[in-house]
C-alpha cells in the first residue's frame, strides 16, 4: 500500500458513494468529473483495492468500499473539526469562528431558532451550524462543538449543564376528537389512531418508559421524524406526544389522558471539556443557557 496522505482522495471516493456516480459527485465538491475519476484510480491503486463496478444506474460500491465508509466518515468528521477549530478566535467581547450546535429536531426546529436569532444580534462574527439528530456522540466524535439534548451526557470527557425539566403530554387535535371522541383510560389507546415511530423505536421507548405500553402495532400513523410527527398531530391524524409548551401555543391541540401520561425530560447543554475555554464555544454555551432558560421559565407558566 502506498502512502495515502490526500485528504480530497477520500472526500471524492465520499462523495462517489453518496451519489453514485462521477458526474453527481463531481458537481457535489464542486470539481470536474476527470478530476474525480482520477482520485478514485488514485485512491484504489493506493489501497490495492476495487472500489467500485459500473452498472446501468452508475456506480456501485464494492464490498471493500463499503467496509471503508464509516473510517472515511470518521476522517470527514475530524477534517470537519478541524477547519472549525481553526476559524475559532477572537476574545470574550468579539467571539469570532465556526461553532456547530447538535440538537434534536424537535428542539432544533420549534425552540432553538428564537434563542439563536438573539445570539445572532449579540455574536454577529460567530457563524452557526446546526445539526439535527438524537445521536449522542456528537461531542466525542467531534461532529458538533456544543449539544443540547434531552438525556443526560455520560460520556467522559464532557462539561454538561442540566438547565431543566420539559413536560411532554399525549394531545389530539379537535377535528380528530370531535370524529373519534376522548379516550377516557390508557387501555382505549389501542381503539384509537395514535402517532408514532416506523422502524427507529430508540427516542420512544427512552420517553415513554414505564408510561404507555409502546410497540409499532399501536401505531396506525408511523414516522420516524419527530418534526413530521408533530405536523401529523396539528393535521388531525390522531393522538401524538408533543411538548406542553407547544401544545399551550396551539389551540386546536386538546390534551388526552392528562392524568394518567405525565412524561419529563431533562434538558441538558453539553460541550467537550478541550473546547469550554475557546470564546466563540464558551458565548455560544453560556448563551444557549440563558435563552433556553427562559424558554423554560416561559414554557412553565
Amino acid at each position: 500500500m502506498s502512502d495515502l496522505t490526500d485528504w480530497t482522495l477520500l472526500r471524492s471516493f465520499l462523495a462517489v458513494l453518496r451519489r453514485g456516480s462521477l458526474s453527481a459527485a463531481a458537481r457535489e465538491t464542486g470539481l470536474t468529473q476527470p478530476t474525480i475519476g482520477r482520485h478514485i484510480d488514485e485512491l484504489e491503486a493506493g489501497l490495492g483495492l476495487a472500489l467500485f463496478t459500473r452498472s446501468p444506474g452508475g456506480l456501485l460500491p464494492t464490498q471493500g468500499a463499503r467496509s471503508l465508509l464509516p473510517h472515511a466518515e470518521a476522517m470527514e468528521i475530524a477534517f470537519a473539526a478541524l477547519k472549525r477549530a481553526a476559524t475559532l478566535g477572537g476574545d470574550e467581547g468579539n467571539p469570532r469562528g465556526t461553532v456547530r450546535i447538535a440538537a434534536s429536531e424537535v428542539m432544533g426546529t420549534f425552540v432553538l431558532p428564537p434563542v439563536l436569532a438573539a445570539l445572532r444580534g449579540r455574536y454577529p462574527g460567530i457563524t452557526l451550524e446546526l445539526a439535527l439528530n438524537n445521536r449522542t456522540d456528537d461531542l466525542l466524535r467531534r461532529d458538533a462543538d456544543i449539544a443540547v439534548r434531552m438525556t443526560r451526557p455520560k460520556q467522559d470527557g464532557l462539561v454538561a449543564r442540566r438547565l431543566g425539566m420539559v413536560p411532554l403530554g399525549l394531545y389530539a387535535h379537535r377535528a380528530y376528537l370531535d370524529r373519534y371522541g376522548l379516550p377516557e383510560r390508557v387501555d382505549d389507546l389501542a381503539r384509537h389512531h395514535v402517532i408514532g415511530f416506523d422502524r427507529d423505536d430508540h427516542s420512544a421507548r427512552a420517553v415513554a418508559a414505564g408510561t404507555l405500553p409502546i410497540s409499532r402495532d399501536l401505531f396506525s400513523f408511523r414516522v420516524d421524524s419527530d418534526v413530521a410527527q408533530i405536523m401529523a398531530l396539528r393535521a388531525g391524524l390522531g393522538i401524538g406526544m408533543i411538548q406542553k409548551a407547544m401544545a399551550k401555543a396551539d389551540t386546536a391541540l386538546v390534551p388526552v389522558l392528562p392524568d394518567r401520561v405525565a412524561i419529563e425530560l431533562e434538558c441538558w447543554l453539553a460541550v467537550h471539556e478541550d473546547q469550554k475555554d475557546a470564546a466563540p464555544i464558551r458565548a455560544l454555551f453560556d448563551g444557549l443557557a440563558e435563552g433556553l432558560l427562559r424558554w423554560m421559565d416561559a414554557a412553565g407558566r
